[in-house]
């Protein structure tokens, strides 16, 4: 049996990043119109593409990350399933990104999600944490994990 151990730490050290900080305050509304359509459009199709293994899993991150933030991070053969919480979703007009000078264009929004990490068919790690998305243009962008 092969071991995981490396690839573990590297999903944890992923999860840690990906989910971001907690966030404080009072819970609001769900965000109407689109938006919600959207982010939940935007989960969708990465788990899909994260269910096609790691080069589609690549490809669809790239192509969804936020214009204002370079993409830093390379999941190697990890992949990552979302699970949002959508009755979490709110607005978080102020974050942002770690090592960013300014918020990024667009309406942000925060919202728990259940992170699971796998390598190949293997789950590596799971963990609860929050996540940004940015609806800008119609579209919604995110923040590509970061193993380390």
């Amino acid at each position: 049996m092969r071991s995981v151990g490396p690839s573990l730490a590297v999903a944890l050290l992923l999860l840690a990043t990906a989910c971001g900080r907690v966030v404080d305050g009072q819970p609001v509304a769900s965000p109407s119109g689109g938006d919600e359509s959207l982010i939940a459009e935007y989960f969708q199709r990465s788990n899909a593409a994260a269910e096609d293994g790691a080069a589609a899993q690549k490809q669809f991150l790239q192509r969804t990350q936020h214009p204002d933030v370079p993409l830093r991070c390379d999941l190697g053969e990890l992949t990552v399933l979302f699970d949002p919480s959508l009755g979490t979703l709110r607005p978080d007009d102020g974050w942002r990104p770690a090592g960013a000078g300014e918020v990024p264009r667009g309406r942000v929004y925060v919202v728990a999600v259940l992170a699971t990490v796998r390598e190949g068919e293997t789950t590596v790690g799971t963990q609860v944490g929050s996540m940004h998305v940015v609806v800008l243009d119609a579209a919604a962008y995110g923040f590509a994990p970061c193993p380390s």
